[in-house]
Parts: C-alpha cells; structure tokens; sequence
C-alpha cells in the first residue's frame, strides 16, 4: 500500500464541532492531508482564525442543533469549494447524573446535540453526495456507546452514542451500494474539554486511568490520525465499522 493512499488531495471535508479538542485535530490533520475544509462550530477561536489564514479552510458558524444549520453549513461547503466528500460528525456534549433524576431538558440537550444532529447533517449530506458519485461520512461515537462507564452515571450520553453507532451500521448498509462509506470512531477518555471536569478529579481519573490498560489519556491527534484512516482511500473496503481507540479500555 502506498502512503499516498492516506491522502485527501482534491477532496472536500465538512467537520463539526471543528473549532477544539478532536474535532480540532481533525480539521488540522485533513487540511494537511491535502483536504480543503469547511471547519464548523458554534464559536470562532484563536485556533480557528490560525487555520483560516489558510485558502484551504473556511469558517461556518452554526449551533448544529438549530434545525436549519445541517443544510446550511452543506450548502456553504458546496458554494465554497464546489464539492462536499466527506462529513465527519464530530460536535457532541457530555452530561452525567442519577438516571432517576436526569431531568427532560438535560436529555433533550443530549439527545438533540448528539443524535439527532448528526442524524440531520448526514441526512443533508447524503442527498448532496448521491448526486455526486459518493462519499464518506464519519461519526464520532464513543466507547460510551458500547459499554457502562464508571465512576460516573451517564445513561442519557451513552444512550446517544450507542444510537449514532447503530446509525452508523444501518446507514453503511443502506448506502454502500450507492458509493457512500459510512463509519464510526469510539473514543475512549482523550484529554479534551469535554473531560476535562473527570481529569481533574482525583478520584475519576484513578477510575478511568486504572481502568485503561495502557494507563493514560488519548491525545486528540491520536483519534484524528484514526479519523484519517476511516475517510482516505486506504480504507476503500471499511463501511459499517466502529472503530474503537481507547486504550484498551474495553478489553475487561
């Protein structure tokens, strides 16, 4: 296999969620694989406006839970560059708590954010690429999605990522015939802001750390290398998979 399979020249790649943590790995990594790339999120950074001093990306502002944003950040990415190949679903948030007393506006913020957003994005993707030859779409997961996490309760986020993984499958089968790949990645505990409350709590982090065999956090470069993998032409024969990158979390 060449390294030149690993490449994304001439692609266009939509990623939420965009501006930190994994989803900014993401975007940095596919801007230098030769991708031009549409990053989004909800707020523009310092780390955003360094990557835009570069023709390759562009900032799209959008909360991907407003109902209208799917199509719109779509639309842009094809005004833009004139194309959209690959999707990548990375925008998400975390809530934990007892589940008897995990109120409807915090499940409503977990689910709206973390399924049916990403259903809605690849939803208007989907209908751009059957009219261009195919494409990639990648959702971020979760080994959440997958197992009961531990010290903490966290029924609603789980739920959600074992919905987006589910997604995943179904969506690979529906359209692999029509030249659309679609994936997942399921990360395990990677030092990003969505973490960052677990990490600096001594007793989580004993709990996660003792629990990864390889005892320590995932570096968000390490799940955008994965990413990479899951959308270049190296993984021409991959749909329908759940690629997990925990650790070893999940070995026990």
């Amino acid at each position: 296999m060449s390294l030149e399979q690993f490449r994304l020249d001439g692609k266009v790649a939509l990623i939420t969620g965009g501006n930190r943590g994994i989803g900014l790995a993401i975007s940095k990594l596919f801007g230098e694989a030769g991708a031009q790339v549409i990053v989004n999120g909800r707020t523009r950074n310092a780390d955003v406006d360094a990557l835009c001093d570069s023709d390759n990306y562009k900032w799209v502002q959008g909360d991907v839970t407003d109902s209208g944003t799917p199509n719109r950040i779509v639309d842009e990415a094809m005004q833009h560059f004139g194309a959209l190949d690959i999707v990548v679903n990375n925008a998400g948030i975390a809530d934990s708590g007892d589940f008897h007393g995990f109120g409807d506006d915090r499940l409503a913020a977990i689910t709206d954010t973390n399924f049916i957003a990403p259903f809605r994005i690849a939803r208007a993707a989907v209908n751009t690429m059957l009219g261009s030859g195919g494409g990639t779409i990648l959702n971020i997961g979760s080994i959440s999605g997958e197992v009961a996490n531990k010290p903490q309760y966290q029924v609603a986020y789980n739920s959600s990522k074992a919905a987006v993984h589910n997604m995943t499958r179904v969506m690979a089968f529906e359209y692999a015939s029509r030249g659309i790949r679609v994936n997942a990645l399921a990360p395990g505990y990677v030092v990003s802001d969505m973490t960052a409350g677990g990490i600096a709590n001594a007793d989580w982090n004993k709990v996660w750390t003792e629990n990864t065999p390889m005892g320590r956090f995932g570096r968000p470069e390490e799940m955008a290398n994965c990413a990479l993998f899951l959308c270049s032409p190296a993984a021409s024969y991959v749909t329908g998979a759940i690629l997990v990158a925990d650790g070893g979390y999940m070995t026990h």
